[in-house]
């Protein structure tokens, strides 16, 4: 989560250092804060990002107010050690006007998994009884596994079968339950690509 190299605060006058928040599925930047020693430790040890405000003087955990939390994936520091970078999965808009990013950016990806990975954990973070993924993340891990594996055997059939639009849509079906399933374990889709390219490299 936290890489080895260590942010220096003595660099910058007042101990704060720039922080910047990205999603960790979009790759959008979403907006700039800044931390201390505190601010960075309570990130760390909470899971939800938190920083210095400059106005109030004191911590402030993003969403403390709105309930728009930043939930913590990882955090690199620069090659100057005096700036972070955040990767966060973002509950809702980030900026206090009501956009999703501070610079009125729509916080999409042009890579359509990335964006259905997005819609999956908003889907759990704010569930509605009209959606089906949250009514599917609200019935558990065992039922979203059992899901996976009855969409996998409706792949394996179809694909002994000439019929393209049913092994496909069957195989969109696997795929989506499939990353559900990675969610609702706290991973993404890049997780297992990182395995895959490891498996690669070897």
């Amino acid at each position: 989560m936290y890489n080895n190299k260590q942010i220096n605060f003595d660099k910058c006058a007042d101990g704060l250092v720039p922080a910047i928040v990205q999603d960790s599925a979009t790759l959008k930047v979403l907006m700039l804060g800044y931390m201390n020693q505190e601010a960075l430790d309570k990130t760390l040890q909470e899971g939800r990002v938190t920083f210095f405000s400059r106005s109030r003087k004191r911590l402030w955990t993003k969403g403390e107010e709105s309930g728009n939390f930043l939930t913590l994936q990882e955090i690199r520091v620069d090659c100057d050690s005096d700036t972070l970078l955040i990767k966060a999965i973002p509950t809702g808009v980030v900026c206090h006007t009501g956009a999703d990013t501070c610079w009125e950016e729509d916080n999409v990806s042009n890579d359509f998994l990335s964006k259905l990975e997005s819609i999956i954990t908003e889907r759990k973070n704010n569930p509605s009884e009209n959606s089906y993924t949250s009514r599917l993340f609200a019935k558990g891990i065992n039922k979203i596994a059992q899901k996976v594996g009855e969409e996998a055997v409706e792949v394996v059939i179809e694909a002994k079968d000439d019929n393209e639009e049913l092994f496909l849509n069957e195989s969109a079906d696997l795929l989506f339950h499939y990353l559900v399933l990675l969610n609702a374990k706290g991973y993404q889709l890049s997780d297992v690509l990182a395995v895959l390219k490891k498996r690669h490299d070897k």
